[in-house]
């Protein structure tokens, strides 16, 4: 029999101190089926979601729904991440920008680009409203990266006043870009 297979990493219990599990063979029984408790007060902003066509499985006599996923509710809506800009965008929020400007430039094939993508989200969520992040692909726009002489990837570049002030070159520790951050703050 061909089944659906879903999985979901989730940590021991033994790691939470405020989870509550019932064995199954302790859990209630009530028509038949059986159910088991489990409460992560801790992760408040978790939420399942319903899967949009339930799975049915004929090889029983009923038909057995599947659930559905785990989301995070506030993630989509409080993530501050770097923008992606382009030739045609470079102008407007590059040179023009009110505050200073690190731009990313990096491509899709680039491992160390890969490497430091996360840490310049974090720096984006940390400056939020003092800086501005951006993510230039080289490969989709090649000219403004031939025109800041770009050689080597992943390159971060701080714009002030539409002017380059300072460049860093290769994937580097968070504190290293923060450093060159907190100079033009």
């Amino acid at each position: 029999m061909a089944g659906v297979l879903e999985t979901i990493a989730v940590p021991r219990a033994s790691a939470f101190s405020s989870a509550r599990l019932v064995p199954i063979a302790d859990s209630s029984i009530s028509g038949g089926r059986r159910s088991s408790a489990v409460n992560f007060s801790q992760f408040s902003g978790l939420k399942v979601q319903p899967n949009r066509s339930p799975v049915s499985f004929s090889s029983r006599s009923e038909s057995v729904r599947r659930g559905g996923r785990i989301v995070c509710e506030a993630q989509e809506s409080t993530t501050v991440t770097a923008a992606a800009v382009t030739d045609k965008t470079w102008k407007s929020l590059i040179i023009e920008s009110k505050l200073p400007v690190l731009v990313e430039f990096w491509a899709p094939w680039c491992g160390p680009c890969k490497m430091i993508h996360p840490i310049i989200n974090e720096l984006a969520q940390e400056y939020a409203g003092k800086f501005s992040f951006f993510q230039l692909n080289t490969d989709e726009s090649p000219s403004i990266a031939s025109e800041y002489g770009i050689r080597s990837i992943p390159t971060v570049m701080i714009f002030k006043n539409g002017e380059k002030k300072d460049a860093v070159i290769g994937a580097v520790p968070k504190t290293t870009l923060a450093t060159s951050i907190e100079k033009f703050l």
